[in-house]
C-alpha cells in the first residue's frame, strides 16, 4: 500500500492497538496499511459519504481484509459502538470540524454506558486551526504525547498523538506544539521562518490601517509575530 509522506507520518503515530476507528477514511488506505503492518489487529473505516465508502470497500476487498476492516456510513463517531475502538484517527479535516467530531463523540470517547474500556488514544492531523484542536483536547483530559510535522508539496502538515492525561499548555505550546518545540523539530523551524515572512508581508500591507477592522487585523498579525519570535528563540 503506497502512502504519501503525510499519511506515512500519520500512520507512524498510531500506537499498537486492538481496534482503530478511522473517521473520514476516504480510500481506507490508512487502516489497510496499519492492519497489514500488524500495528492494529482490526479497524473500522467510517465516512459521512457513500462514495468514499464504496472506494474503501473495493480497496479493502482487494487487500483481502474484509474480515478485519469494517466499513460504516457515519457522521463522525456516531456509528462507532462504545468500547469498540481503542484508537480514533481523524486526519485531513479542518480544525473546527475535527473539534466538532470530538465534541459530538464524547459519549463514545468516554464510553458513558459504564463499561470499563474507552478510547485510549487520539491521532489527529487537522488541516487548519491546530492550536484550537490542541486547546480543546487539553481541556478534555488528553495529553499530547507525540507530534510530527511534514512538508509535502509545499504545504506544512502538523499532527499529534494524544493519550489520557493532563498537561497545561502555554500559548506558545498551543500555537506550535509542545513536543515539536521540545524536540526542536526542523520542519517546525522551517514553518516558523515561512510564517514570519508571510506575517511581515501582511503587516507591511496593513501599515496604514485606517478602518477598525484593519487595525484589529494588524494587531492580530503583530501578536502572532511576537509569538513566532518566541518560538524561534527555542531553536537558538
Amino acid at each position: 500500500m503506497m502512502l504519501s509522506e503525510r499519511m506515512r507520518a500519520v500512520a507512524a503515530l498510531v500506537p499498537q492497538a486492538e481496534c482503530l476507528a478511522d473517521v473520514g477514511t476516504d480510500h481506507a488506505y490508512l487502516p489497510i496499511s496499519l492492519v497489514q503492518q500488524g500495528r492494529v489487529r482490526r479497524a473500522v473505516a467510517m465516512d459521512v459519504n457513500e462514495g468514499p465508502l464504496l472506494r474503501a470497500s473495493a480497496h479493502i476487498g482487494e487487500a483481502g481484509l474484509g474480515d478485519r476492516i469494517g466499513v460504516r456510513l457515519s457522521d463522525g463517531l456516531t456509528a462507532l459502538k462504545p468500547g469498540e475502538a481503542d484508537v480514533v484517527l481523524i486526519a485531513g479535516m479542518g480544525g473546527p470540524l475535527t473539534v466538532r467530531i470530538l465534541k459530538m463523540g464524547r459519549g463514545i470517547l468516554e464510553n458513558e454506558d459504564g463499561a470499563d474500556n474507552c478510547v485510549k488514544y487520539l491521532v489527529l492531523q487537522p488541516q487548519s486551526e491546530i492550536g484550537d484542536v490542541r486547546s480543546y483536547i487539553s481541556g478534555q483530559g488528553w495529553k499530547i504525547c507525540r507530534e510530527d510535522m511534514v512538508l509535502e508539496d509545499g504545504k506544512f502538515y502538523p499532527m499529534m498523538e494524544a493519550e489520557r492525561g493532563q498537561e497545561d499548555l502555554t500559548e506558545l505550546q498551543l500555537a506550535y506544539g509542545p513536543r515539536l518545540l521540545e524536540e526542536k523539530d526542523e520542519v517546525l523551524y522551517a514553518f516558523l521562518r515561512r510564517e514570519e515572512q508571510t506575517l511581515l508581508h501582511v503587516a507591511e500591507g496593513l501599515g496604514k490601517a485606517e478602518t477598525e477592522r484593519q487595525k484589529a487585523r494588524l494587531l492580530e498579525v503583530k501578536t502572532r509575530l511576537s509569538l513566532n519570535g518566541k518560538a524561534q528563540q527555542v531553536f537558538l
